[in-house]
């Protein structure tokens, strides 16, 4: 069974930044096709936040992060990473980590993804 782990999650203030980091505790030689962030926050949906293909070449966000959130990848560590900056109060959910093993163009859809870690909760005080 996969097992994505996420860690970096903690308390920060507004206008803050924190960095999350995703890969596979039990084998760290699998490269998925695609990774990416979504996030939760009690009564709501699950929500897209940002994906990213194989080669990292292709990216994809939530309208309301983009400019302060990048995602990237580390291959050769089979690692991803989502770096959150200028943080806002609206930015607090449990942030989960997700993978998926065919690449089609689409990155947004929660349906794509096949692997899910735990979540990190992800809180930003005023």
């Amino acid at each position: 069974q996969v097992q994505l782990v996420e860690s970096g999650g903690g308390l920060v203030q507004a206008g803050g930044s924190l960095r999350l980091s995703c890969g596979n505790s039990k084998d760290n030689s699998i490269r998925y096709d695609m990774m990416g962030w979504f996030r939760q926050v009690p009564g709501k949906d699950r929500e897209f936040v940002a994906g990213i293909g194989r080669t990292g070449s292709v990216t994809d966000y939530l309208e309301s992060v983009k400019g302060r959130f990048s995602i990237y990848r580390d291959n050769a560590k089979n690692m991803v990473y989502l770096q959150m900056n200028s943080l806002k109060i609206e930015d607090t959910a449990v942030y989960y980590c997700a993978a998926g093993d065919r690449f089609s163009g689409i990155l947004h859809s929660s349906r794509r993804y096949a692997y899910w870690g735990q979540g990190t909760q992800v809180t930003v005080s005023s």
